[in-house]
């Protein structure tokens, strides 16, 4: 781990073997169109140290314990996890925090977890997916959640589920179906005035927003015509969010989130395992040549430590002291993972 770097990955995800096995037996093999992907806390931290990250906070990806559709099985499973989650943050201190998981749709039941979780676990926020079998944050019937969490002044990371749609041959959910989701969850959160009646709640858009930052007049102009609101009331709800950089980093991508985002409200993602590692080196290649380096640095930790106070108030872990062929072997990792991404870039002609 360069001691320059010490990233702070808001982004990173936890699948447990019991939580592969409830899928299977739900006739679940995939996330999104990408098959589950093998987990362990070593093969973390692995990726963890190649990509200079000191902390985690991870987080179960979708489809979350939702899938389940009795409710006393999902809050089940939901508590499953989040104890897994957070004896995985005693058992490695200073690596990984975690973003509990709640059993939605069911908005009562989440506001319940979600006390458990942040009272008793310590847990760093709460995951939401952008949608539940359909329905969508935002929408009537959340209010006991949104108290709960405001009351806590918690951390709400968005991360997007499968549309509530027939999928498209040929277009795999991840790749362009997950940046809509956001952008739906985004867009009603917004519209239904959450923000602007639940303050102290933050909110993390996953993958930069999905089309947020880019659609984000378009979206704002519609929404005022729709409930009398000023365009820049709605844009400045837009802009309450922060937004992760995981698989976003790119020369087009990047400067459109900087031009958007309030500052301090850009962190590093990875969305590593579901996305493998020279996904992860490529989008971390980008980010790391194409900012200036004050702002580097804030996206890397600063921006983070801001967020969670509890990681400001910690000095980062020490560097491991990995063998010379292990240094040798990342080291080399690293500059090709650069090169590859310098030579995937268009051309200016």
């Amino acid at each position: 781990m360069s001691p320059s770097a010490q990233r702070i990955d808001v982004h990173q995800h936890v699948v447990p073997g019991f939580y592969r096995d409830e899928l299977a037996r739900a006739g679940i093999t995939d996330a999104g169109g990408r098959a589950l992907p093998d987990w362990s806390p070593e093969s973390a931290l692995r990726l963890m140290d190649l990509l200079d990250t000191a902390t985690s906070i991870v987080s179960v990806s979708t489809p979350g314990a939702g899938f389940l559709t009795d409710p006393e099985e999902a809050a089940g499973l939901a508590r499953r996890l989040n104890d897994h989650s957070a004896t995985l943050t005693t058992g490695h201190p200073g690596r990984f925090g975690f973003f509990a998981t709640l059993p939605m749709p069911d908005a009562d039941a989440s506001a319940v977890e979600a006390a458990r979780a942040l009272d008793d676990l310590r847990a760093d926020g709460v995951t939401l997916l952008a949608n539940n079998r359909g329905t969508y944050l935002g929408a009537d019937g959340q209010d006991e959640l949104w108290r709960t969490l405001n009351d806590r002044g918690a951390v709400v990371f968005v991360h997007p589920a499968e549309l509530p749609a027939p999928p498209v041959d040929g277009i795999p959910a991840f790749a362009a179906d997950f940046l809509l989701d956001t952008t739906r969850a985004a867009y009603l959160l917004v519209r239904n005035g959450i923000p602007r009646r639940y303050p102290n709640v933050r909110f993390i858009l996953s993958h930069a927003g999905g089309f947020v930052p880019y659609s984000s007049h378009r979206m704002a102009i519609t929404i005022a015509d729709d409930t009398a609101r000023s365009p820049l009331d709605v844009l400045d709800d837009f802009r309450s969010f922060y937004f992760d950089t995981a698989l976003s980093s790119s020369p087009a991508a990047l400067p459109t989130l900087l031009a958007f985002a309030r500052p301090g409200h850009v962190l590093f993602g990875s969305d590593w395992p579901f996305a493998p590692t020279p996904a992860g080196q490529y989008f971390a290649s980008g980010l790391d040549s194409n900012v200036q380096p004050d702002t580097l640095k804030a996206v890397n930790r600063t921006n983070a430590e801001a967020l969670f106070p509890r990681l400001a108030a910690t000095p980062p872990p020490p560097s491991p002291a990995l063998p010379a062929p292990v240094r040798l072997r990342q080291a080399a990792q690293r500059t090709a993972a650069r090169l590859v991404f310098k030579l995937l870039q268009p051309g200016t002609d």
